[in-house]
């Protein structure tokens, strides 16, 4: 193996670890460090999406109704070939009512699909698949205006 896969790899799994602390701090200017601009996705609900303000408003619709957030992002396998890449990781995400201490949770489990490719900033996901597996908890607590 290369030094510049190594690199690389790293490089992308850092990515991925900003993704979670951009979702739970709610950062969505911030997701452009992450993703290219015309990203192409399937957030686990069968319908495509593109776009920046369409990944933007994807996470706000579920995030920004609910209190704090956390997600764990592991068992990453990441797959490079000169510049693109396949990265597949679970994810993990604990969800709490706003003001929920203590009080319930939904919790999700699934798996990120990614492709990626070297633009000129740096690894940027160009096409996200996400399958999730299980689900626990109040779904109310994410579905705010996602239900409405």
């Amino acid at each position: 193996m290369e030094l510049q896969t190594l690199i690389d790899e790293r490089d992308i799994a850092r990515a991925l670890s900003t993704f979670a602390r951009i979702l739970d701090s709610k950062r969505w200017e911030d997701l452009g460090d992450v993703f290219a601009a015309e990203v192409a996705f399937d957030y686990g609900t069968g319908e495509e999406q593109s776009g920046m303000e369409a990944m933007r408003a994807n996470m706000a619709r579920f995030l920004d109704v609910c209190g704090q957030t956390q997600h764990f992002i592991g068992s990453v396998l990441i797959d490079v070939d000169g510049d693109h890449a396949i990265s597949r990781a679970y994810v993990q995400a604990r969800h709490q009512a706003v003001d929920g201490r203590g009080g319930p949770v939904f919790d999700t489990n699934g798996e990120y699909i990614d492709r990626w490719e070297r633009l000129d900033e740096g690894w940027r996901i160009v096409r996200r698949d996400v399958q999730w597996s299980t689900f626990f908890g109040d779904a109310a607590i994410i579905m705010g205006a996602a239900g409405d």
